[in-house]
């Protein structure tokens, strides 16, 4: 079904829970009561359309390192771009830099055999560094920003969370992935891999007029939403998707930033240099 009609019908009160009801049961989901997703963000905009469906979505956080007691999302407290609250009997603060410190009863109590790393982890009075960035509502909601390791600094002097700014870009439907950099630049870039359907007509010239066109709008409406420092000059498109076999992704899925940088590197200058808001890698 197209999304605009989805869209309407779900807009329709009574029809609207009937096909949701059926989009559940297509999905495999007709039976779920409380849906819960941890490990990375979601874009806050498919959380909304899962409850527009009928799906109890809400989001948590934790680590290995508490036994993923942390925060939880439920009620009152399960808005979409936030993980919830603290759990019973957790305390947590952030630091002057923003950073998530929690105190837990299900912390562990160091790391094995590395009295090194279990000193830099934990604060004189108890309390975990999760290297996570985040924010807190009045209300306790903790929203997570990024990761204190993932800051880079461009050539203005400003730190930069690339975090954030990927999550707008990979909301989009052109694109799979997506990694913001830019140390010691005049300003950030972003690098993405096209959706999969797109991929083997990437050579096309009209798709790549389209793609160039849908993904310049899309960069500068993500800008506007921006603070000056974090804007991103240019979106750059890459040539091969990021795979575990390339070593560009860890077993979890997740991007090595660090490989991706190393191997974009002898492009930057060029990439720079480019006119256009999108570039072909």
């Amino acid at each position: 079904m197209p999304p605009a009609k989805l869209d309407r019908l779900l807009s329709i009160p009574i029809v609207g829970k009937l096909v949701g009801r059926k989009v559940r049961k297509g999905l495999g989901l007709d039976h779920v009561v409380y849906a819960g997703s941890g490990s990375a963000p979601l874009p806050p905009d498919l959380i909304r359309w899962y409850r527009r469906i009928g799906l109890d979505l809400c989001e948590g956080y934790g680590m290995t390192e508490d036994n993923s007691y942390s925060f939880a999302s439920y009620g009152k407290f399960s808005e979409p771009g936030y993980v919830g609250v603290p759990m019973d009997g957790v305390q947590v603060r952030l630091s002057p830099e923003g950073e998530v410190l929690i105190k837990s009863p299900a912390a562990c109590t160091g790391y094995y055999k590395q009295p090194e790393l279990t000193r830099e982890s934990v604060t004189d009075d108890g309390f975990f560094r999760t290297g996570d960035l985040g924010e807190r509502r009045a209300d306790g909601m903790l929203k997570i920003t990024g990761r204190a390791k993932e800051l880079f600094k461009t050539a203005k002097g400003k730190y930069v969370a690339p975090a954030p700014i990927e999550n707008r870009l990979n909301a989009n439907p052109l694109v799979e992935m997506s990694m913001v950099s830019g140390v010691g630049k005049p300003s950030a870039y972003a690098i993405v891999v096209l959706a999969e359907n797109l991929r083997p007509r990437q050579r096309d010239p009209a798709v790549r007029r389209e793609v160039e066109t849908e993904l310049g709008a899309l960069l500068k409406h993500v800008n506007g939403e921006l603070a000056d420092y974090e804007q991103v000059r240019m979106i750059v498109i890459a040539a091969e998707p990021w795979a575990i076999e390339n070593g560009m992704l860890t077993p979890t899925m997740k991007i090595r930033r660090n490989r991706i940088e190393a191997a974009v590197e002898p492009e930057l200058e060029r990439w720079y240099e480019a006119r256009g808001s999108v570039v072909w890698s």
